[in-house]
């Protein structure tokens, strides 16, 4: 069986009379994006700072690939810090300071490079998060999202095992909040490393995580992904998902998939035949023709599309989630394929003649002549009965989905 990268084993922590952990165990693997989520105040970021090392249990243990870290000599421990690194709140930019000065500072703190090899390994990190033009610029002349980009290649710089997030999207706009977690997942598969993440941004972290932690009363009351969270029915679980602000998904304004479930578990119950359900599954895919990353132009996409199926669908009684990051699945009652077909046509031409025109016109100023790609809407369409459940009438519907819609930047900026 695989050596976790870190575990707590048995950790008890205090401070003064409250009880944050009480005998807290789990784990995080390696080259995994796991999230950390529970209500404020459950002691998410004192987790992180266990991890980090800034603060130590009482009882119980922390290893990092099984080796207790309270046993480590001074340099073994020094090896184990260097291979973590923090992404601030609030990012944590000095103002003062370049962008470049900002992701150079771990390195001119922490190791002996001389100035050659600093240099060469910021502008590595500055080209891959594409912020070439901001180098010389200061952090109160950057968007949120540029400056989430800078601290994010400044987390990198150091090349770390592990990168810690604590909250990472706090004050964005849902689609900005949408494009961070996705460039986080794109930069972790690209580059290699171990994130974890604490946020509240649901279920928009829930789309990027391969294991979600629920901290809950000093104890882990849930791990596992995302799929089985909304297949377990556990008092803690249910009221945690109560917690949440209006359950449903900030971006895209439907439902969140919890509702989405109860909603279809209601419509296919009691082992009804009779009942006709028509699916459509809408993709959006992100094809890339140069070096650039542009996770921005999926969240506007998405949101339109969500806007466009609400409009369409919800005088019908058809209702809708997103089922992953770029995925949105809707159920229609008692309408047959062949008008379920017609309406996903109509959303088409609305797409293609408003969404993706609006989309190339604001566009035009942040895409260069060598950063394009291809952003394209697909969708499926398929029958379902009340033995289906949800993944079969998905893998049904995937399996019929076309382009409805497309969008391919050029070098005359680009044409739908």
């Amino acid at each position: 069986m695989e050596t976790p990268l870190i575990e707590f084993k048995e950790v008890t922590k205090r401070f003064d009379e409250k009880t944050v952990f009480d005998k807290l165990n789990f784990t995080i693997y390696e080259n995994q994006i796991t999230t950390i989520i529970g209500k404020s105040g459950s002691g998410k970021s004192v987790l992180l700072k266990h991890i980090i090392g800034l603060l130590f249990p009482e009882e119980g243990s922390i290893l990092f690939k099984g080796r207790p870290v309270h046993e480590m000599k001074k340099g073994e421990w020094d090896g184990y810090r260097s291979r973590i690194s923090y992404m601030f709140q609030g990012n944590a930019l000095f103002d003062s300071m370049t962008v470049f000065e900002n992701i150079a500072l771990p390195l001119r703190q922490t190791t002996n490079l001389v100035r050659k090899q600093v240099e060469q390994k910021v502008m590595s990190r500055i080209e891959q998060m594409e912020i070439i033009d901001a180098v010389h610029q200061y952090p109160s002349e950057l968007s949120g999202g540029m400056q989430k980009r800078v601290a994010l290649a400044r987390a990198l710089v150091t090349e770390p095992t592990i990168v810690l997030f604590d909250e990472p999207t706090t004050g964005q706009d849902p689609i900005r909040k949408n494009a961070i977690l996705s460039m986080i997942a794109h930069y972790r598969k690209q580059l290699g490393f171990t994130a974890v993440l604490i946020s509240h941004d649901i279920p928009d972290v829930f789309f990027i995580s391969d294991r979600i932690l629920l901290l809950w009363e000093g104890k882990m009351a849930f791990s596992g992904t995302y799929e089985e969270l909304t297949h377990l029915k556990h008092p803690l679980i249910d009221e945690f998902l109560r917690s949440l602000e209006g359950l449903r998904d900030e971006l895209t304004g439907l439902l969140s998939k919890e509702i989405f479930r109860s909603r279809y578990a209601l419509t296919l119950g009691g082992g009804r035949v009779d009942t006709t359900i028509t699916a459509v599954l809408f993709s959006v895919h992100l094809d890339l023709l140069g070096d650039v990353f542009v996770p921005q132009a999926v969240a506007e996409v998405l949101k339109a599309l969500g806007e466009y199926v609400n409009k369409v669908f919800g005088p019908l009684g058809g209702f809708s989630a997103r089922h992953s990051r770029d995925k949105i699945l809707s159920i229609l009652q008692h309408i047959g394929i062949e008008k379920v077909g017609q309406l996903v046509h109509d959303i088409a031409q609305e797409l293609q003649n408003k969404a993706l025109p609006d989309f190339q016109a604001h566009a035009g100023g942040r895409i260069g002549v060598k950063q394009c790609f291809e952003i394209s809407v697909t969708a499926g369409m398929t029958e379902g009965s009340s033995t289906d459940d949800i993944e079969q009438i998905m893998e049904k519907a995937e399996a019929n989905q076309k382009i409805i819609a497309k969008y391919r930047c050029g070098k005359e900026g680009g044409s739908p």
